[in-house]
């Protein structure tokens, strides 16, 4: 049974015909069963958390994401979410209600939030460091103002904040932090080892995530290989987004590097890997979320 865990409504609105697409997709691509994930930003009950812990000052980082959150923020309320979820669910729409929230230092004011909502899952992913938001490309520079042994050690304390609120089913998009080819060159194992043991301790799950692979330069899906070891060591559960091309879906252990087919990609789900890139670099181009950039190219007479 194929099943895609892992979509957003949230680039249109909550009506029928809007959605209807998710589903046939779905269909068409033989998907048992979606689930929706939206991003905690769309929720009007999590904005005061936004504009206490992200920087806002009227430097680089504060501009920008000042702006980030006008735009295509907090559109909703989560009972317009559950209304309109439920009623998918009564129409025989094979749906799971999930949710996407970003790491807040305050878990204390995000269980409060979600307490009477009976989410079928909840992502936790990790999107900001301090107050800053480190994945957004337009203000990469900001990455040089600190040591890359401090990032780390950031970004490990926040996925165990995550994980010791009791919240969260899921990792989302583990390790992440290569996105800009920022490789550390000191030893990250004990790091990946406490993110490891407190995911194990939590009864999470991690997901191989291909954000990094299509829209960032270091063009690898995440968690990269060393993590997934450490995963495999610990026997962690992992949210898999590719299948081989026979349709069979084996757990995964190691980078995949062969032709197959995304499973639980959203509106990607069913394509071949190489036509999902392009397809996903297209998508972005258009909703002016992103461009294909080639950062290096080996001469094919240099080998």
């Amino acid at each position: 049974m194929k099943l895609d865990y892992h979509m957003h409504f949230e680039y249109g609105s909550y009506d029928l015909e809007w959605v209807q697409g998710f589903f046939e997709s779905a269909k068409k691509n033989g998907v048992s069963e979606i689930g929706i994930s939206e991003h905690s930003h769309g929720f009007i009950e999590f904005k005061d958390l936004y504009y206490e812990e992200l920087i806002l000052d009227d430097s680089v980082v504060g501009s920008y994401q000042a702006k980030w959150l006008e735009k295509n923020k907090f559109k909703y309320s989560l009972k317009d979410y559950f209304k309109f979820m439920q009623m998918l669910k009564e129409k025989g729409y094979p749906v799971k209600i999930g949710i996407e929230i970003c790491n807040f230092k305050n878990q204390e004011k995000v269980k409060a939030i979600i307490k009477d909502y009976e989410f079928d899952y909840i992502i936790g992913s990790v999107h900001f460091l301090n107050g800053w938001g480190y994945d957004f490309a337009d203000i990469k520079q900001v990455w040089n103002d600190f040591s890359l042994q401090d990032i780390y050690k950031w970004y490990a304390e926040e996925i165990t904040n995550l994980a010791q609120s009791g919240l969260y089913d899921v990792l989302g998009h583990p390790f992440n932090i290569r996105l800009f080819k920022n490789i550390p060159e000191f030893d990250v194992k004990p790091i990946l080892e406490q993110v490891a043991t407190v995911l194990k301790e939590a009864n999470m799950v991690i997901d191989i995530n291909t954000g990094t692979l299509y829209r960032y330069p270091i063009e690898e899906i995440s968690p990269y290989p060393d993590f997934l070891q450490v995963a495999k060591k610990y026997d962690l559960p992992i949210k898999q987004i590719i299948e081989g091309v026979d349709g069979i879906v084996e757990k995964q252990t190691e980078a995949y590097t062969v032709e197959g087919n995304l499973i639980d990609s959203e509106g990607f789900t069913g394509l071949p890997n190489i036509k999902a890139k392009k397809a996903i670099i297209y998508h972005f181009e258009q909703n002016s979320l992103g461009a294909k950039q080639i950062n290096f190219k080996l001469r094919d007479w240099g080998v």
